[in-house]
Formats: C-alpha cells, sequence, structure tokens
C-alpha cells in the first residue's frame, strides 16, 4: 500500500463499517490525517454524537453537510415525476442518495486538499459503484480507497470483533445486526434471517419498523389525505403549503402509521448477484400514487405510454449510479417537459397498507365527460368509428385476403 497519502476523505456514517475504517486508515497507510464527511439525508438520530465518535476513533474533524431539502427537489423528485422505479417494486431510496452525498464529498476533498477519497461500500453492493462514479464524474484524478476489496476482514461479524478490539463503540449487535439505511425517504433492512427468501419478515417483531407500524396493527379506521401537485411537485397536504422536508415527513408520518409502503424485494444487484431487502418508503410510496393517478388526468395517451418507458430507463440509471450523465439529464429534460400541466389535487385513503383513490381535480384535466358518457351525446358520432376501424385494420384485412387467395387459413 502506498504511503505517500497524507490526507483522506472518508464518507463517514458512524455505522459498523465506517466506525472502523478510521482506525484501519490509520494502521495500513502511516497514519494520515482523516477528514470525515457525513451528509445528512435526513438520517434523524443516526447523527446524534457523530462528530465526538469521529474524533475519539482518529478523525481530525466531522463535517456534516445539510443536504436533506436538495436531496429531496433535486434528486427525489425528478425522479419520483418520472415514475421511475427499479424492478417494478424499489422507490429508489438509497440509490438516489449516494450520488448527492458523494458530490460533497468531492467537494470537501478538494477544498482540504486531500490525497484520496475513502468510502465502506463492500465489493458486493450497489454504493460502491454509485459513489465512485460520481467522484469520477467530479474528481476524476482523485484516488479513491475502497477497504473492503482490500483488507482481511471477511464478514459483518470480523468486523464486530475488530471494532471490540478497538474500543469502537457500535450501537449494534450480533442479534440485531442488520444492515440497514435510513433517510428521509426510506429505511432499508438487509442480512440475518432476510437472506433466506424463505423466512416472512418479522413486521410484527419490537424495533424491526422504524418508521411505522405492520399492515396488521394500523388502525380500523381509514386517514384520507389530499395532495395538491404543482407541474408534478406536491406542494401541500390537505390544503396547507409546506416545504418539501416538511411535506415528506407528514406523508411519512401519515403513511407510517397506516402501515403503508412495505416493500419484500429480491432484486437484481447491478454486480450481478441477487439480493433480498425490505424497505420501508412510507410517504413515498403515498406520493408516487398521487403523482400516478394525476397524471392519468393531465397526460394524452402517446405521452403517457412513451413515459412508461422512459421510467424504466430511468429507474436503472438511478440504481446504476448514473445520476451525473448525460442520458439521465436528457431525461429528466423530457419528463420536465411532461409535467407543465401535472397540476391538480388528488385525495386518498389510507386503509391497513392500501392506498384507494377517493378523487381526483386538475383543471388540465383531459377527461372529458361529454366524449365519455355512456348516455346520449352530442358530441361524438358513434358511426364515425366503422371507418375509423376499417382504416386501423386495413393491414388485418389485407393479409386475411392474401392467405386466402393462396389457399391458407389461421
Amino acid at each position: 500500500m502506498s504511503k505517500k497519502i497524507k490526507k483522506i476523505v472518508l464518507a463517514y456514517s458512524g455505522g459498523l463499517d465506517t466506525s472502523i475504517i478510521i482506525p484501519w486508515l490509520k494502521e495500513n497507510y502511516d497514519n494520515p490525517e482523516i477528514i470525515a464527511v457525513s451528509g445528512d439525508v435526513g438520517q434523524g438520530t443516526e447523527l446524534d454524537g457523530l462528530e465526538e465518535k469521529a474524533i475519539a476513533t482518529g478523525a481530525s474533524k466531522l463535517y456534516i453537510c445539510d443536504l436533506k431539502e436538495e436531496f429531496i427537489t433535486d434528486y427525489v423528485y425528478p425522479t419520483m415525476q418520472a415514475g421511475a422505479k427499479y424492478e417494478g417494486d424499489y422507490l429508489l431510496g438509497t440509490s438516489f442518495a449516494r450520488p448527492i452525498i458523494a458530490k460533497a464529498i468531492v467537494d470537501i476533498a478538494k477544498a482540504e486538499g486531500a490525497d484520496a477519497i475513502c468510502h465502506g461500500c463492500t465489493g458486493k453492493g450497489n454504493d460502491q459503484v454509485r459513489f465512485e462514479l460520481t467522484i469520477k464524474a467530479f474528481a476524476p484524478e482523485m484516488k479513491i480507497i475502497a477497504p473492503w476489496r482490500i483488507w482481511d476482514i471477511k464478514s459483518r461479524e470480523e468486523e464486530i470483533e475488530y471494532a471490540e478490539a478497538h474500543n469502537i463503540p457500535l450501537k449494534i449487535n450480533r442479534e440485531t445486526n442488520y444492515s440497514k439505511d435510513k433517510n428521509l425517504w426510506h429505511l432499508s433492512h438487509e442480512g440475518l434471517d432476510l437472506e433466506d427468501p424463505a423466512n416472512e419478515p418479522m413486521y410484527d417483531k419490537e424495533g424491526f419498523l422504524e418508521m411505522g407500524v405492520s399492515p396488521f396493527m394500523a388502525p380500523d379506521k381509514p386517514t384520507y389525505v389530499t395532495i395538491s401537485f404543482e407541474k408534478g411537485i406536491p406542494v401541500a397536504i390537505d390544503g396547507e403549503k409546506l416545504s418539501p422536508v416538511a411535506l415528506i415527513e407528514k406523508l411519512n408520518k401519515l403513511g407510517g402509521e397506516n402501515g403503508i409502503g412495505l416493500a419484500d424485494i429480491c432484486e437484481n444487484r447491478l454486480v450481478g448477484m441477487k439480493s433480498r431487502g425490505v424497505y420501508e418508503t412510507p410517504g413515498g410510496t403515498i406520493l408516487y400514487r398521487a403523482h400516478e393517478v394525476l397524471e392519468t388526468l393531465c397526460l394524452d395517451r402517446d405521452t403517457s405510454h412513451y413515459k412508461a418507458l422512459v421510467a424504466q430507463q430511468f429507474g436503472e440509471l438511478v440504481y446504476f449510479g448514473k445520476w451525473f450523465t448525460p442520458l439521465r439529464e436528457a431525461l429528466s429534460a423530457f419528463v420536465e417537459k411532461t409535467q407543465e400541466n401535472v397540476t391538480g389535487d388528488v385525495k386518498l385513503k389510507l386503509y391497513k397498507g392500501n392506498i384507494i383513490n377517493a378523487g381526483t381535480t386538475s383543471k388540465y384535466s383531459l377527461y372529458n365527460p361529454e366524449f365519455a358518457t355512456f348516455d346520449e351525446d352530442d358530441v361524438y358520432d358513434q358511426k364515425d368509428s366503422a371507418g375509423f376501424i376499417n382504416l386501423f385494420g386495413l393491414p388485418l384485412t389485407v393479409k386475411a385476403l392474401m392467405d386466402k387467395k393462396n389457399g391458407e387459413s389461421k
């Protein structure tokens, strides 16, 4: 290992991985200065006592960057407007949090004149790609240190042993050692019993869920909520204008109380293997549904169908860590154009894990009851459909006549 590295900026969460990385870097890189950086994207109490812990384990300082509002407005909302999900169910909570954190780390590394950036991502996961693609986009010459790819530690059990040997305090133990990622948008759970897809998640076990309750524990009475959008951006709940952070927090509370937003997924990681995770995304699940419902009124058929194709591509780009790429930016430009008339109010009923549509209004609604009615109307001549069908079906007619002429039949 190089001995020339004098200053390292570390992506620091205070969790198991990054807690032991500081002393490990000191031991293996000839005692360099370690500057810890945490991006606050809504981890809440996880940031409590972080500076004291970082310095106690060998860091010279800790930066905590408040990224919450930027995270929601510049990453979450554009992804939600796209309708982007990964493999149909994952609302990308970890995926779009990594680029904004990595960019903040690069900014500090440049300001501090660092020789390297270090992260605690494993060599099996997606996050190593998300962090490093962002670093390459903004600091292509920066050296990257990824201990999981080079050290002798092989498991989370060995990490705990290392921490204990170095007197590093941990908030976990061997029995509750789920791998978790928390931010304002979601909370993920991986590891332990969840590694076997045959095991049912312990939703009702005390302490497992953190953002809400299981549907079975939710109230027997439904909760109504109305979300107002302007150009595809949520701006108010039940008529109350809210900041982006406050709006997500309120939806998280409402969703969590009603058992909304639990997803048990076996997904295809970028590196090729499948992994099983349980995700809590209460507010995000409500927001996605409300936005999708409003678009059914405000988008024309061709745009809506094409946007569904864009959504899948957009979701893969975010999952794969390609946020800062020309294609993602181009797709965002397309999505932004589609949102010009996505303005209105969506009322939803929340009940024991279910989201039920309860009424939608928009001044830009393309739904016209004069055309859609089953009753008599003066705007649609049903005889016109015969000519339309004849032309629309002309290729089938020509093919059938040719088959008949050649003695072929279906």
